[in-house]
């Protein structure tokens, strides 16, 4: 029988001691607030694949430099992840407004509540143009008039939405 080391190792003190304040760290950083809890759990795994984890002359400073370089590596991917998409493109456009699947076992009431719960992690503004945009059927223009945006950022707020939403969805089942 394996005894449990007493000892906490340096990433689990870590984690104890800094997830509210890489979790804040992250908040300040990123657009889509619901992929901090992810991105604090990414640094942690990177910080457990180091082999020799005594080497670190200061784990703290360590733990934030793999912090912001994996805030830029978001932003890289969210760039790349919007230029791949041309919303003007009608196929884009029908599969932008398709939602994932779900299980057969879901009614609407369920998936509409969850639908509620995944549009309220969205920013005022994302929640605002998607309404705007599905339920009363306006344009980017008419959108970014309402906002007091662009049409090119009331489409932009309509894109990242619409992405958190089929994520979200998704991983809900």
């Amino acid at each position: 029988m394996a005894v449990a080391d007493p000892k906490p190792s340096l990433v689990e003190r870590l984690f104890a001691e800094h997830r509210g304040a890489l979790q804040t760290f992250f908040r300040r950083r990123i657009r889509s607030q619901s992929d901090v809890p992810d991105l604090a759990q990414e640094v942690y795994l990177r910080m457990l694949r180091i082999r020799d984890q005594e080497a670190i002359r200061n784990p703290v400073h360590y733990l934030y430099t793999v912090a912001n370089n994996l805030v830029k590596e978001h932003a890289v991917l969210e760039r790349r992840q919007a230029a791949c998409i041309d919303i003007d493109e009608a196929p884009a456009q029908e599969q932008l407004e398709t939602l994932p699947a779900f299980d057969m076992d879901l009614d609407a009431t369920q998936r509409a509540a969850r639908l509620g719960a995944v549009l309220n992690q969205l920013s005022p503004k994302c929640r605002a143009a998607v309404v705007l945009r599905f339920s009363h059927e306006l344009s980017f223009r008419e959108i970014g008039d309402h906002l007091g945006v662009s049409p090119q950022m009331a489409r932009k707020y309509v894109v990242q939405a619409l992405g958190h939403c089929r994520r979200r969805m998704a991983r809900l089942g």
